[in-house]
């Protein structure tokens, strides 16, 4: 099995994070194969990548090391996106994704509390919430009938189309989202969230 250098997508090699609850630091990896189950060249990393074709031709399995990453099937971070966590993903398709995953984001670990402030309407309009814990239900809890924009004011959070955290997913760090649109996800409708919270050991 071949595997290609690292290049400026992964640099360092691995991204240390110092973990105060366990007191003691570990190292973020994931593997990308160009086949499924772990076969073919691979490509490692521990950083955010926007476009996997620099450096594998396609890619239809991974393996995440250690942390916590979300993949997407469109370059840029745009498309269906999927959560992984440390384990084995042997074939692309059972992670919901409509072509090969194309690029992929890091997710650091976050301490501290959480806040996301939803909006029912793009552009950050009509009724709003501001959340600081998962919701299970978005219409059922909050009276909302859509969240169309949000802003993440803390933490990393999960979105899913389906409530009970189910369905397909949106990753979003703190910042503004005045359109899901943007990020290549049409006709989605968010039904819960959660808050990204696992040591991802």
């Amino acid at each position: 099995m071949e595997k290609t250098k690292q290049s400026v997508c992964s640099s360092p090699r691995y991204h240390r994070s110092y973990d105060h609850g366990q007191g003691k630091s570990r190292l973020w990896g994931i593997i990308f194969y160009e086949d499924r189950n772990f076969q073919g060249r691979s490509y490692e990393t521990s950083s955010d990548c926007a476009d996997m074709s620099s450096y594998l031709s396609r890619c239809l399995s991974c393996r995440v090391e250690s942390g916590c990453f979300m993949v997407y099937d469109r370059t840029n971070y745009m498309g269906n996106q999927f959560f992984v966590r440390r384990g084995d993903y042997s074939d692309y398709q059972r992670m919901g994704m409509s072509d090969c995953i194309r690029s992929c984001r890091m997710i650091p670990m976050h301490r501290g509390q959480f806040r996301i402030k939803i909006f029912e309407q793009e552009n950050m309009s009509g009724q709003s919430n501001e959340l600081q814990e998962d919701c299970e239900n978005i219409p059922e809890r909050l009276r909302m009938s859509e969240c169309l924009s949000c802003s993440v004011l803390d933490g990393h959070w999960l979105l899913f189309e389906q409530p009970s955290f189910r369905g397909k997913m949106i990753y979003l760090r703190p910042g503004e989202y005045r359109s899901f649109r943007d990020m290549g996800i049409n006709g989605t409708r968010v039904m819960s969230m959660k808050r990204i919270m696992e040591s991802c050991s």
